[in-house]
């Protein structure tokens, strides 16, 4: 059972960077997206018109980026959108196919509180609760939970959902959101999201 009670009409499902650069053979590849991505698509499928889908857009070209983000696109070279290519930056196929009604929101940076898209497209929807799935656990589904947390929404993680491409920190962070932030996250399986959504 969900600590808080079940999830009404209002909840909206925030499905975090669920995009082929992530899903196929790229530096970023996370092997766990494709044990997870059946139960993302079981949330989406529930309320596909209340679903939010956010892409992690990378630099045009290495070296682009204020501050660390300039260290960090030397590094990660290959992943910048002129190496990479447009569409790798699309969702996957079986999530892209609900957009529209589903909406889809594009940030710079692992958090996607910081432009306006998330922001507008949730004062529409205005959501009662926030379903948080996707990738990755530990980077940014943490930035899209810390946000949520911050703006008083009730948060809820959708444990079988969510992925990392390390083991020991995504078992580490589902302790941590169900332990340190237990008063404003709640953690729940797919079966049991579906069944509160019901």
């Amino acid at each position: 059972m969900l600590r808080f009670g079940g999830l009404g009409p209002g909840a909206v499902h925030l499905c975090v960077d669920m995009q082929r650069m992530f899903a196929e053979d790229t530096e970023w590849r996370t092997p766990w997206m494709e044990r997870v991505l059946p139960n993302v698509v079981r949330l989406v499928e529930r309320r596909p018109e209340r679903t939010i889908f956010t892409r992690f857009i990378p630099a045009a070209e290495p070296g682009r980026g204020a501050g660390t983000w300039r260290r960090y696109y030397e590094r990660w070279a290959s992943m910048t959108r002129e190496r990479l290519g447009a569409d790798m930056l699309d969702l996957v196929a079986p999530l892209a196919r609900h957009v529209p009604p589903a909406l889809v929101v594009d940030k710079p940076i692992y958090s996607p509180w910081f432009g306006p898209g998330l922001q507008a497209a949730l004062m529409a929807l205005r959501p009662d609760a926030l379903v948080i799935s996707g990738l990755e656990t530990e980077v940014c589904v943490l930035a899209t939970v810390l946000g949520a947390i911050d703006h008083g929404y009730r948060t809820v993680i959708a444990t079988d959902a969510i992925c990392s491409s390390a083991d020991s920190t995504h078992d580490a962070m589902l302790e941590i959101y169900g332990g340190r932030f237990g008063m404003q996250v709640e953690t729940a399986a797919t079966d049991e999201l579906l069944d509160a959504l019901a």
